[in-house]
């Protein structure tokens, strides 16, 4: 099959939807189809081309693991502000429609969001060569960002909500990262027959259970400390101001045995570092930046305990946070902030404990369980891995998406569409097929 994949993100960052469509098309090319991936410089979170790329008019070519990735122009723009952001999104729909028009014919064209208007570009290249659109949903926009405060003029947002439902009807069928998203796209328009859900996975032969690496720890202060990390966005949605409340109590209740590690960058990374150092919590929350994605699994392999965190709106209970999958691979226990499907997965695995979102008590006294009770936290990563391995093996999930895109392309057509759930004994996650 000749497969050509829009995807506004792409390796080298090292978010969740440029790790997901590496890791798929991957693998696609291993099994010999021809794969194009479209997509901008990589650029985020600083809005700043990394080393070795050039943001230019004249698409920059390369061949990345079997894999023909051509970066297209686009208005470069930090993780932060929405005007700008917003810019940044239209410009790339517009470069990635004009170079896939002169690409040739692909079998099936996919489209990913985050963001909204790359889905858009997807519409426009199956419109223009006559191909079936598979348009993969994993962030609900313009939910998301309305539940931020990001957009709030109500006319945009009706103006948007109506180009949401027209994309949703025009693709050939949508995929989705979890039953919460399936369900909302289904509350707005009839597309039952044409949806599934195909899980974020985990590369089990990357992510392995390892020993702490105490030079890691040393370099940043944090020997002889329960290690709480989040690894990921820090931005609006994550609601990281938990983080320094908690820490605030566990200082005032002299507990100093434990720190937490915020590793990643985003919008909100200067304001709560700036917060961290006015309040005097700089010895018990550590802020590392955004790392190398090969340092990754070192840096979870080196934490006690894994924060995963959204703020505690009913839209994020739809959303699967993909870092939950390799922190369970990892064998390292989930203190798990996310309401929905994602707390789901987790408390079945009895892989973390809950907490309620934004509530610092609640994460405090997550934290303080397993500081005290080390073979809990011990105990409960094992039973993490052992689920991941069973469930949510990426390869797995990789080849149950390119049965679902030769269907779709008419290609190697089957009686029925292939069943596309995890597998047949998790009926207690999932009712239906086939979200983050």
């Amino acid at each position: 099959m000749q497969i050509l994949f829009l995807s506004h993100y792409f390796p080298p960052e090292v978010n969740a939807p440029a790790n997901r469509t590496y890791e798929h098309c991957k693998r696609w090319a291993q099994d010999g189809h021809d794969v194009t991936v479209v997509t901008c410089a990589p650029n985020c979170p600083d809005g700043i081309a990394y080393k070795g790329y050039r943001n230019r008019f004249w698409p920059q070519v390369e061949v990345i693991d079997g894999m023909r990735v051509v970066r297209v122009w686009s208005y470069l723009a930090p993780n932060a502000g929405t005007v700008r952001r917003v810019t940044n999104f239209l410009s790339y729909m517009v470069s990635a429609t004009l170079v896939c028009s002169l690409e040739t014919r692909p079998d099936v064209v996919l489209a990913t969001s985050p963001q909204f208007f790359c889905g858009w570009a997807g519409v426009f290249i199956s419109w223009l060569k006559w191909r079936p659109l598979v348009l993969e949903i994993r962030d609900i926009w313009p939910e998301s960002i309305t539940a931020v405060g990001a957009i709030q003029n109500r006319s945009i947002v009706c103006f948007l909500e109506w180009l949401e439902r027209v994309m949703y009807r025009s693709a050939r069928h949508i995929v989705t990262v979890g039953h919460g998203y399936r369900d909302n796209i289904l509350s707005k328009v009839d597309v039952a027959d044409r949806i599934s859900v195909i899980y974020n996975g985990v590369d089990l032969h990357r992510f392995q259970p390892d020993e702490p690496h105490p030079g890691l720890l040393h370099a940043w202060n944090l020997d002889d400390k329960f290690v709480c990390s989040y690894v990921g966005t820090i931005g609006m949605a994550h609601g990281l101001e938990v983080v320094l409340d908690a820490a605030r109590l566990l200082r005032d209740q002299g507990r100093r045995d434990v720190a937490f590690w915020l590793v990643g960058d985003g919008a909100q990374r200067r304001q709560l570092q700036e917060r961290c150092d006015r309040e005097g919590l700089s010895d018990c929350v550590v802020f590392s930046g955004r790392q190398p994605k090969d340092e990754i699994p070192a840096i979870l392999a080196s934490s006690d305990a894994c924060l995963v965190h959204l703020k505690g709106c009913e839209l994020f209970g739809t959303v699967i946070p993909s870092k939950i999958f390799e922190t369970m691979a990892l064998g390292r226990p989930i203190i798990m902030g996310v309401n929905g499907e994602a707390r789901q997965i987790v408390m079945e695995a009895n892989a973390g404990i809950g907490m309620v979102p934004d509530s610092s008590e609640s994460l405090v006294e997550a934290v303080t369980t397993l500081a005290d009770n080390r073979d809990l936290a011990i105990r409960l990563g094992q039973l993490a891995r052992e689920f991941v391995t069973e469930y949510f093996n990426r390869d797995k999930l990789a080849h149950q998406y390119l049965d679902l895109l030769h269907v779709v392309a008419g290609i190697e057509a089957r009686q029925e569409m292939p069943s596309l759930t995890v597998d047949a004994e998790q009926d207690s996650l999932s009712t239906e097929s086939v979200t983050e």
